[in-house]
């Protein structure tokens, strides 16, 4: 007899997230970050040999009776430039991968205020030497997206953009706070924006177009209403004009 065997649909954990506990990015954030710093070096050996194998064989190109000598080039000199190719591989990536884990263990974020006497904020929390805590209100946000690499899409994870009013006026480039290496970033991002539309009447993301409201006209005694009308008119135009400049 066929059994019936229902699908159960895992749904991510953000219960927690929704709550404004505090919550860590997944561990395999930290594979991640582990396995681009091996690639690197990978491609800086790679680079390097490959790099001195045709850079030798370039003078055959234009006169190839010198072959033979670009290779007892290459044969005295490979095992050198491949030695110290890995020394200064293994003089930066020792560090870096003592360090990454360290880095890893300082990240906390929370996306909403748990009290809820508070305004209702994104805060994220990072650094090993210097450690950084960033509160960034919701009435400040101007901007969301969220982005999956290469190397995230490889380990199922992705991040969270957030930018704000302040912080996009100034020269800074890309986002004020990321929130990375989270495994359900796409329900993190809907609940924020959710949580703007409330804050916000109306949110405006992507190509939403909003009509303008007009205000009505006070009354106001010994003032006609057209006169009211065309100052305002008169108002919009140098408005205008302002920004264009």
């Amino acid at each position: 007899m066929e059994k019936n065997v229902e699908e159960k649909v895992i749904k991510p954990p953000i219960k927690r997230v929704t709550s404004g506990k505090i919550f860590k990015p997944s561990k395999a954030f930290l594979h991640k970050n582990l396995f681009r710093a091996a690639f690197l070096a990978v491609i800086f050996w790679l680079t390097v040999v490959l790099g001195f194998i045709g850079a030798s064989f370039l003078g055959a190109v234009v006169e190839p009776e010198s072959i033979p000598n670009a290779i007892q080039h290459i044969n005295t000199w490979i095992f050198p430039i491949n030695f110290w190719a890995i020394v200064i591989n293994l003089v930066w990536l020792i560090p870096v991968l003592i360090f990454i884990p360290f880095e890893f263990r300082s990240i906390e974020y929370s996306v909403k205020a748990e009290t809820g006497e508070t305004m209702p904020e994104i805060y994220v929390k990072r650094g090993v030497f210097t450690i950084t805590r960033k509160h960034v209100p919701f009435r400040t946000i101007t901007n969301i997206s969220s982005r999956a690499g290469l190397f995230d899409r490889l380990f199922g994870i992705g991040s969270v953009h957030i930018e704000t009013a302040g912080y996009s006026g100034s020269n800074q480039t890309g986002p004020e706070v990321k929130l990375e290496g989270i495994v359900f970033y796409e329900e993190v991002r809907d609940f924020i924006l959710n949580e703007l539309r409330k804050f916000k009447a109306p949110y405006v993301i992507g190509t939403e177009v909003v009509p303008r409201i007009e205000e009505p006209v006070p009354k106001t005694e010994g003032l006609d209403d057209e006169i009211l009308i065309t100052l305002r008119e008169i108002r919009d135009i140098l408005k205008t004009q302002k920004k264009h400049k």
